[in-house]
């Protein structure tokens, strides 16, 4: 408006509360590219890339394919070392192509030569559970240890976690036998000395006495010799309502229980101090209650099939090297 009307610069920018070369600024865009020119900044061509393709290309093979002399995988800082370049860049560079060297995941692949049937067997129970029968997971989770710190915890404050001792005392172990009700979520659960085929028994007994006698239940086991041996097959015998699924070997990941085992040690035994081995029976028998008052079943979503293409990829991977 003050242009329009004839000011001279300096006064527009007196009156705006700017300095001059702003006002040239603006009436430049104005004369170049009208209104539209002041309601957003012209692209700015930003800095100039310092590092070229065959840098960053280089950065990432080293990343792949090599190891530092020292030590089993390369740090942010060792590599921008090696390549003669900043930390900033090498983190940048990884970022942007998804690695991640600091990181290592585990995997096992089952050799079981039956490792299909039992797979598809198992899934196919998760995914299509038959009418009117039970399908329970049961497995042990043994040797759980009774561990009291040295020293009383220091409470979380603000800006400080909770804080333990790293040593500790062993009062005893126990074995918790575990039965999860797949559609419905609860657990069956007792906690044994010893997980030898007499306690698995016991806990057979446990499942018998805690199941409606007229349903037939479906039971998924791993491959432990307690679950094989000669008095566990013949309670089978005695007891035909049962029928038993096995996992293939060395694939205990498709046995839902080991969820709620992983979920039980994390929420109340890792952290938990216990000044007795009657203490942590306690505790997760007051966890199985709690558990069992509002269950949530573990929803399995993965087909048999996608399982299959997965394993083969890794296998592949494995083959290669790629």
């Amino acid at each position: 408006m003050g242009a329009a009307e004839g000011l001279a610069n300096n006064a527009l920018a007196k009156s705006l509360g700017i300095t001059r070369p702003t006002v040239l600024l603006w009436r430049r865009r104005y004369q170049g590219a009208g209104v539209d020119g002041l309601l957003q900044d012209a692209p700015r061509p930003g800095r100039h890339k310092r590092i070229s393709a065959s840098k960053v290309e280089a950065i990432v093979n080293a990343t792949l394919h090599t190891i530092p002399s020292d030590a089993t995988h390369w740090s942010v800082r060792t590599m921008a070392k090696a390549q003669k370049i900043s930390p900033a860049t090498v983190q940048r560079i990884w970022k942007a192509h998804g690695l991640q060297p600091h990181r290592v995941e585990t995997f096992k692949l089952s050799r079981d030569p039956q490792f299909v049937s039992k797979l598809r067997d198992v899934v196919g129970l998760y995914l299509n559970p038959p009418d009117k029968a039970l399908v329970l997971c049961v497995d042990e989770k043994s040797q759980i240890q009774a561990l009291d710190r040295t020293q009383p915890l220091l409470p979380m404050r603000p800006g400080l976690p909770a804080r333990q001792t790293h040593d500790y005392l062993r009062h005893g172990t126990t074995s918790l036998f575990a039965a999860l009700n797949v559609l419905e979520g609860t657990v069956i659960g007792h906690c044994l000395p010893r997980h030898r085929h007499v306690e698995f028994i016991q806990f057979l007994e446990q499942i018998e006495r805690s199941t409606p006698r007229r349903r037939q239940v479906h039971l998924i086991l791993d491959n432990y010799g307690t679950h094989k041996h000669a008095k566990v097959q013949e309670w089978f015998s005695a007891h035909p309502r049962y029928q038993l699924h096995f996992t293939p070997t060395g694939a205990s990941w498709l046995n839902l229980v080991e969820r709620f085992f992983s979920e039980i040690t994390r929420k109340r035994i890792r952290r938990g101090t216990f000044r007795s081995l009657p203490e942590l029976i306690k505790a997760i028998h007051q966890f199985l209650d709690e558990h069992n008052k509002n269950p949530r079943p573990f929803i399995w979503t993965a087909s048999a099939a996608k399982i299959l293409k997965k394993i083969k990829h890794c296998k592949e991977t494995l083959e290669t090297g790629d």
